[in-house]
């Protein structure tokens, strides 16, 4: 079953075409990775599946429902959206962002009580953040900060996560946490569209690779059958080594034995 689909999404801001005529797919417990050069128009698709852009032409649904007829407060309860380089805008602790997440689950000035605190302690301990519940934000490194936000779009709880480029500026380390935290959302029957530069993880952690240029996909399937030679040659203007047909073989780093763990 399409959890989250769109047909034919089309977007022109200002006098640019950011994308033509695309369409997407999303079921339960996939991760799809978003892979192109940059101005592919990779953001822009998760900013419209997120609610917080609106196409020119083309629809989106979620579970066969047109987002039309889902109010906000709905969509923020099954999709969650993990921005470029989030932050947090006030000063607060860890314990107050990740309880931030509980708010779609909440009327006006209505507090969190018994339930929303436990989901509040499981994410965080999902996210290894139980050491850090009153420590201000803006005192963690770039690692810890990503699992605060990633534990506040946890605390949700919803369907869908979707994230843009949840690596960038990490460490190998902390990327490979928080892709393996990403899979466990996918194995416990989430959903995951993640924005990615980095091939290597997107070859080991995704199910299924969405390929876009120029704001039109260029390839849709498994790793193996997008990161080819000929479209990495489209895509990027790069050559896989000659023999390997895929980058999945073509480069070979000491540390890709831990991705194999």
């Amino acid at each position: 079953m399409k959890q989250l689909h769109a047909e034919r999404l089309s977007v022109t801001l200002g006098w640019q075409q950011i994308l033509q005529s695309l369409s997407f797919n999303l079921q339960r417990g996939e991760m799809l990775g978003l892979i192109g050069p940059n101005g592919a128009g990779k953001t822009t698709l998760l900013r419209l599946l997120a609610g917080l852009l609106k196409p020119n032409s083309g629809a989106i649904t979620l579970d066969d429902l047109p987002y039309t007829k889902l109010s906000p407060q709905l969509r923020a309860r099954k999709i969650a959206y993990l921005a470029q380089s989030g932050t947090a805008h006030w000063p607060m602790s860890v314990e107050r962002i990740v309880a931030l997440g509980r708010l779609p689950h909440l009327s006006d000035w209505q507090k969190p009580g018994d339930n929303d605190k436990q989901i509040i302690q499981r994410v965080m301990a999902q996210t290894d953040l139980r050491d850090f519940e009153q420590r201000q934000f803006d005192t963690l490194s770039g690692g810890e900060r990503a699992r605060v936000l990633l534990a506040r779009a946890l605390a949700a709880e919803p369907e869908i996560l979707l994230a843009d480029e949840p690596v960038a500026a990490l460490d190998l380390t902390h990327q490979l946490e928080m892709m393996t935290l990403l899979k466990q959302f996918c194995n416990q029957g989430g959903a995951v569209a993640v924005v990615l530069h980095d091939l290597r993880l997107a070859a080991h952690y995704c199910h299924r690779l969405q390929l876009l240029s120029h704001g039109s996909e260029l390839a849709n399937g498994t790793p193996t059958e997008v990161l080819s030679e000929r479209y990495m040659a489209q895509a990027f203007g790069i050559r896989v080594s000659e023999g390997s047909g895929s980058i999945t073989t073509a480069f070979t780093l000491p540390w890709e034995r831990v991705l194999e763990k």
